[in-house]
This record gives structure tokens, C-alpha cells and sequence, in this order.
């Protein structure tokens, strides 16, 4: 949970710099992950990293998000022949298509689900 006013207070968010409430960008995050796992890492046997992760633009109470993602490389695991590394690109939108944030991932799945 962030504490920040800017998150909680409606008041002191009017006087900042959007005017109102931002939505905390690690929820953004974690919900943006979620929104990916039925097309994109369901079958994952862990997920290895995130990386560069770039809140593009604020997020506010009421946004709709949506996300799209990218296979930028998949490879085999070098000790473990049954498994497979895939590397993606994942980027949100908000309901006027503005990119809200942009991350990237690895994730291991069984050697199957990357052919």
C-alpha cells in the first residue's frame, strides 16, 4: 500500500499536477501481469524476471486497461532440455489507447508450449 496523498486524499490529489487521484503504479503493474496470464504465461512453470519496467503514463480511478504483448525470443534452457525460456514484451493501454506501461519478462513453460 502507498501512502502517498496523491493515491488516498481527494483533495490534496486536485491541487497536485493530473488534479485527482493517480491509481499506485505497483497495482498497475500487478494488474497489467495478471491481464496476461490466461494468453500469455497460464502454462508458466515460473516466472524468471521483470525488467525496464516504465510507467508510460499515470493511471486514474475509472481507466480501463487492456494489455498486449510481444514474443521477443524463445529459446531452450541450457540444463534443462524439457524446458523453455521465453523472453516478451508487455505493453497497457488506458481506454484512450495512451501506453500506460511498458515491461518486459522472462518466464520458463514446459518445452511444448514454446513451439
Amino acid at each position: 500500500m502507498n501512502h502517498h496523498p496523491v493515491h488516498l486524499n481527494e483533495e490534496y490529489a486536485k491541487k497536485k499536477q493530473h488534479g485527482k487521484i493517480l491509481v499506485v503504479g505497483t497495482y498497475v503493474f500487478s494488474l497489467v501481469v495478471g491481464l496476461t496470464v490466461p494468453d500469455i504465461s497460464g502454462k508458466a512453470i515460473a516466472n524468471l524476471d521483470y525488467e525496464q519496467v516504465v510507467h508510460e503514463w499515470p493511471v486514474f480511478i475509472g481507466d480501463t486497461i487492456r494489455a498486449e504483448t510481444v514474443v521477443l525470443d524463445k529459446r531452450l534452457s541450457k540444463s534443462k532440455p524439457d524446458i523453455g525460456i521465453v523472453y516478451v514484451e508487455t505493453k497497457a493501454y488506458n481506454q484512450h489507447d495512451r501506453n500506460v506501461l511498458t515491461f518486459r519478462r522472462h518466464f520458463m513453460v514446459p518445452v511444448e508450449e514454446i513451439s
